[in-house]
């Protein structure tokens, strides 16, 4: 085994990290993960995008949380990154050098070109994943939506689209405490579909019409139907097919925000964007042709300990 390292990962929605080693057999092996909502992306909708006081206030106690879990590993290194929300607010190099004064550790602001190719790599360690050969996979954050093409288990096309969650909800959702319109769906469809196209991104989805799905929206999907299974997480099928998704938007995204918060399996702090986060999944889907997204739970933080780990 190699000597373990810690990928803290500040996300525009949450801030995770993860403890991983390297196996004999040259896989990597996770020893401990946690995720914090933070949402430190509040108000990057605007036009001169500023974190907030509040927001960095809860980005940097989660990240000296975090800090201090990692360290219970003893690990050699601890890499810190960030990502949509930080590389384009305005403050951003401010909110960095705060958490450096906190902790004694750098922040890697990432580019999107570098959190795509990341989230690529990351993805390629996962065991489930490892058979398939061409394939698109799509990781939907709080800021932006990574979009990958695979072609003979190699990445071939990585492109970082101002598509995220938190960010199309703050611009297209008049009220997120009501149930969210048929109109504002409309919009993010439309902007989603409008987006991917111009950026050149070429679908590659195969007859079974599978593409991989990551980030937070779609582990709440499996979370909330594992709730109504009595499975948990970890049991539930990987595989989620459109209609599940059409399904749960319908319903979710029908109920006022303090009726959504009740919802078993959906995290409070994600009640208020989650319809907006499926209605960019389906548009996704109705764009490229795709039938069901198979979710993996490797992406960006895999990436970063298996790029640190071959040093």
């Amino acid at each position: 085994m190699s000597a373990p390292i810690a990928v803290i990962d500040i996300g525009s929605n949450s801030i995770k990290v993860l403890v991983a080693e390297r196996t004999p057999a040259g896989t990597l092996s996770s020893l401990g993960f946690k995720t914090l909502d933070a949402r430190i992306s509040a108000g990057i909708s605007r036009a001169k995008p500023l974190l907030s006081e509040e927001g960095m206030q809860r980005g940097r106690a989660a990240v000296r949380e975090l800090v201090a879990d990692a360290r219970a590993f003893f690990p050699n290194r601890i890499i810190l990154v960030a990502t949509s929300a930080v590389r384009d607010a305005l403050n951003g190099p401010a909110f960095c050098a705060a958490i450096q004064a906190d902790t004694g550790y750098a922040v890697r602001v990432l580019s999107g070109q570098e959190e795509a190719s990341l989230i690529g790599r990351g993805l390629r360690c996962d065991p489930a994943i490892a058979a398939l050969s061409d394939f698109s996979m799509f990781d939907l954050g709080g800021g932006s939506l990574e979009c990958l093409t695979f072609r003979q288990g190699r990445t071939e096309q990585a492109v970082s689209l101002a598509l995220g969650c938190v960010r199309l909800t703050e611009r297209y959702v008049a009220d997120p405490s009501a149930p969210i319109t048929t109109d504002a769906i409309r919009r993010i469809s439309e902007l989603t579909k409008e987006v991917v196209a111009k950026s050149g991104f070429h679908f590659a989805v195969g007859s079974e019409g599978i593409a991989v799905g990551t980030g937070g929206t779609l582990t709440t999907v499996r979370a909330i139907l594992g709730e109504r299974a009595g499975r948990k997480l970890e049991e539930t099928d990987t595989l989620l097919p459109l209609p599940v998704l059409r399904s749960l938007l319908a319903e979710i995204g029908g109920l006022a925000l303090e009726e959504r918060r009740k919802v078993p399996g959906l995290p409070a702090g994600r009640a208020d964007v989650f319809p907006t986060a499926l209605a960019t999944f389906i548009a996704l889907a109705e764009l490229g042709g795709i039938q069901a997204y198979r979710n993996s739970l490797y992406n960006l933080r895999w990436g970063v300990a298996d790029e640190t780990l071959d040093g």
